[in-house]
This record gives structure tokens, sequence and C-alpha cells, in this order.
């Protein structure tokens, strides 16, 4: 039987090796875990097939409801001028269904598949940052969008175009495809995490300064998406408070001096209630964000910061499975946001609950 060091002098005389293959097989030698060494995998048990092709299913016709509700409001938002917002929307929807689709297919593999190749793991890690990422960068530019808009109305009109949008989108999602093929070009790598089921960057154990760079620089730019969206949401909601107050003393003085023109308070009206939907919709993705990415992170963040030479790999982390699940399931909950918190869902039910009261129309009247 060959040993670790004969195998890697064999390699080192290969002669036209491959970068990702070089990749692998430094970090093989680096990382003689058996359940982070990428080209040997845990046995996997079946138990969990059913549970995670439910959860797959149920969160790509999520997404595509909510994506199906955008398309039919693309009116709407067109004539109140928020394409913008709504294509952002879209991102992020489309970045949740891929985050859905691509790992679960993945997942889906590694079930049935016996023998598992280094390669897929590579694939894989790079594919959980990606969906990882997106998500929470496309969520803060929305998050500022809205800031914008809201804040400095005449400026956002006339300077926020569709085109900045789209450059805004195409930036990040290059961003988050930047960090996450890092490792397949021998910066960093990927590894097979517990219970053999998902590939990321090293969390525990032993590993090179490339991995640990990686691991914080992903749980930094999620942090830091994070707290900008918060900043931005907190100054819009302000915004909006301030607004109203003004909106309602002004509509009390001019209903003392004479009738208001129709059209004016049913245009204002609309208006009005646009925002505070794409507000609160924007609010309730923010807080599910933080309460879902925000445990995964901070235990990225520690468990890189506090190091400790007795770390071992071969222990199972359940902390950090159900970090990862509570972080899977934003996606699950993101689209719900779009089809619950609307204007038509929640007029019907303030009529459920409160029969007495008027009904709102679509005209927001």
């Amino acid at each position: 039987m060959r040993t670790p060091s004969t195998l890697m002098t064999l390699f080192s005389t290969s002669s036209t090796p491959s970068i990702l293959h070089q990749n692998m097989k430094m970090n093989s030698s680096e990382q003689p875990s058996t359940l982070l060494n990428s080209s040997t995998w845990p046995p996997i048990s079946s138990s969990g097939l059913g549970l995670s092709c439910l959860s797959m299913t149920f969160g790509a016709v999520s997404n595509l409801t909510a994506l199906g509700i955008l398309v039919k409001s693309r009116v709407r938002f067109r004539r109140q001028s928020k394409t913008p917002f709504l294509l952002l929307t879209v991102a992020l929807l489309m970045a949740d269904f891929g985050g859905h689709m691509i790992p679960g297919a993945f997942v889906m593999y590694l079930y049935k598949q016996e023998e598992k190749q280094p390669t897929f793991c590579q694939i894989f890690g790079a594919c959980m940052v990606f969906f990882g990422l997106c998500p929470l960068l496309f969520g803060c530019a929305m998050a500022m969008e809205r800031c914008v808009a809201i804040a400095k109305p005449f400026y956002h009109a006339t300077v926020i175009t569709v085109t900045h949008a789209q450059r805004v989108v195409l930036f990040l999602a290059s961003l988050a495809l930047m960090l996450a093929v890092l490792p397949l070009f021998a910066v960093g790598t990927y590894s097979a995490q517990f219970p053999g089921t998902w590939c990321f960057l090293p969390i525990h154990g032993p590993q090179s300064t490339a991995d640990t760079r990686l691991a914080l620089a992903f749980s930094g730019l999620g942090l830091t998406a994070l707290t900008l969206s918060l900043l931005c949401n907190i100054l819009s909601g302000v915004v909006l408070l301030k607004a109203r107050i003004n909106r309602h003393n002004v509509n009390a003085k001019l209903k003392a001096r004479c009738t208001c023109c129709p059209s004016s308070a049913s245009t204002s009206s609309v208006f009005w209630s646009l925002e505070v939907e794409m507000m609160a919709q924007l609010a309730a993705i923010t807080v599910v964000s933080c309460v879902c990415w925000s445990p995964f992170l901070i235990h990225i963040l520690v468990m890189k910061l506090n190091r400790s030479p007795r770390d071992s790999t071969d222990v199972p982390d359940g902390l950090t499975l159900l970090c990862l699940r509570m972080a899977s399931w934003n996606q699950v909950l993101d689209p719900w946001i779009y089809i619950l918190l609307r204007r038509a869902v929640i007029s019907r039910a303030c009529c459920a609950f409160y029969p007495h009261r008027p009904r709102v129309t679509a005209d927001g009247s």
C-alpha cells in the first residue's frame, strides 16, 4: 500500500496536473479527518432522504408561487416607478429557488451514489457558499434601495434606474461567485461536513490560513449585509412614520378648509399603501434573515476566532448542523412573505377578524 507521502510524490511528478486536482490532493494530506476529507465520506443514513425531498419540493413550489405573484403585480410596480425594487425582489427569489434546487439535487446524489468523487465536494461547497451569500446581499441591496427611495424620493426617481439595479445584481452575484470559486483555484478548500450530507469551508479542526480567511470572509460579509439591512430598514421606518404624521396633519388642515379632490386623495392613498406594503415585506425579510442566518454566521465567526489546537474533527458537531438547518429555512420563508404580506391578503384577514370595519378596495380607499 502506498503511503500518503508516496501519493503526493507521484502527484508532484505528474506532467500537467490541474489546479483543482492539485488543491484537493494537498487538502487531503493536510486534513486527515474522516469527516472533512473530501475524498473519503462517512456512511450516510437514508432516513433523511424523504425529508430532504419534501423540503426541496416545498421550497421550490413556494418560490415559484411568489414569482408568479410578482409577475402579476408588475404593472402596479411600474405604475409607481418601483421597477428597481421589483428587479431586486425577483433576483432574491431566483437565488432562493436556485438555493433549493441545486444543493438539493446534490444532497439527493449523496443519498443515492455510494462512491463520491473528490471534485463533487468542491462543486457542492461552492454552490453552498454562492447561494448562501446571494440572498443576504440581495436583501441588503433591497433595503438600501428602499431607504434611498423613501428618504430621498426625488433623487431616487431621477437617478436610480433599472439599469443601475441590474448592475447591482450583477456585481453582488459576481462577488458571491468570486468568493465561492476561490477554493477551486487552490485558495482554500471545501470538505464534507457532519453528518456527510453537505460540503462547506472547514469549520473545525486543523486548517490552512486560506481556509480560515475564506470562512471569516463569508461570515463577515453575511453579518455586514444583515447589519446594513437592519440600519436601512430602521431609517426607512422612521422616515415613513414622520411622513405619516405630517400627512395626517396636512389632511386635517385641508379638511378643515375645503374638500380635497377625490382623484388626488386616491392617488396619494395608492402610493402610500404601496410604500407601506413594500416596507412591511422588506422588514419581514430582514427579521427572517437575521433569525435564520445569524446563528450560523456567528457560529463560524466564533469558531474561527477561538481556534484551539485540541479541536477534533472526528467529533460530530450537532450545533453546526442545527445552525445550517436554521439558515436553510430562510429560503423557504422568504417567498411566503410575498405571498402573505400583500394588501389583498391583509385586507381579507382584517375583514375576517373585523367584519364591521370598512374593507380596503383595489384603489386603496
